[in-house]
């Protein structure tokens, strides 16, 4: 998978692609990240990326022009199916919420193109002309869409084959089958007076199978009842 990050922050995205089940998915090959410097389409000496907005009010508007050639440069221009070859994401506050079926769905692209806001968002006409959907990580506001886009990248690439070391490990996870992930334990069996169930360590593998199956039940009905019953795939904004 190819994913393009667009951002005023390129440096950001350094470190990241270099560390943990990501790094080693991109010294593979499986995983394909580049940040771009917005800056890099500008026009002016001063490769000013921002504006005050139209109507007044505080704050500044990323502006169109080098938003949405950097966009058309990485991936094509939007409503030509012939020419785009990926799918672009901004991320913000008032996009889609971000949940694990999109995220698996996502993780079916073979190219992303994650275009990172700053400031007061970005000129609407930049969603209109070059972005395919908005996506949001949560109901408040961070400075920019950097941290989203981590968010997204690493959730997204940790599910393409040969990312993580054991594939099942995706299949027990919390949200995967609509319940959060019960209690996980490991050695020592006895830890201040706190001990590990015992039909973890019996042996009995239908038993371990039922065990996780009601605590994973258990611990929904107590943290995420709405989780239950809720459609997967369902779209929430």
């Amino acid at each position: 998978m190819r994913i393009d990050v667009v951002t005023i922050f390129p440096e950001l995205f350094e470190p990241f692609r270099s560390t943990a089940l990501l790094g080693a998915a991109c010294a593979q090959g499986i995983v394909d990240l580049r940040s771009h410097d917005l800056r890099d389409w500008t026009r002016d000496r001063h490769r000013t990326v921002d504006d005050t907005p139209y109507g007044g009010g505080p704050g500044m508007v990323m502006k169109p022009e080098p938003l949405v050639e950097a966009i058309e440069a990485l991936a094509g221009a939007k409503g030509t199916a012939d020419a785009r070859t990926a799918r672009v994401l901004l991320l913000s506050p008032q996009g889609r919420r971000l949940d694990q079926a999109w995220v698996e769905e996502l993780a079916q692209e073979s190219h992303l193109v994650l275009v990172c806001g700053r400031y007061e968002g970005v000129d609407q006409r930049v969603i209109d002309l070059a972005v395919d959907e908005e996506v949001s990580i949560g109901d408040y506001v961070l400075a920019g869409g950097e941290l989203p886009a981590l968010v997204l990248i690493e959730a997204v690439t940790r599910l393409l084959p040969g990312v993580m070391g054991n594939p099942a490990s995706a299949e027990t996870e919390s949200f995967q089958h609509g319940l959060l992930e019960g209690p996980q334990y490991t050695r020592p069996a006895i830890y201040r007076g706190h001990e590990v169930p015992a039909v973890l360590r019996s042996g009995d593998h239908a038993a371990v199978a039922r065990w996780r199956a009601e605590r994973a039940q258990e611990t929904t009905t107590r943290r995420r009842p709405d989780l239950l019953g809720a459609g997967r795939g369902e779209e929430t904004r």
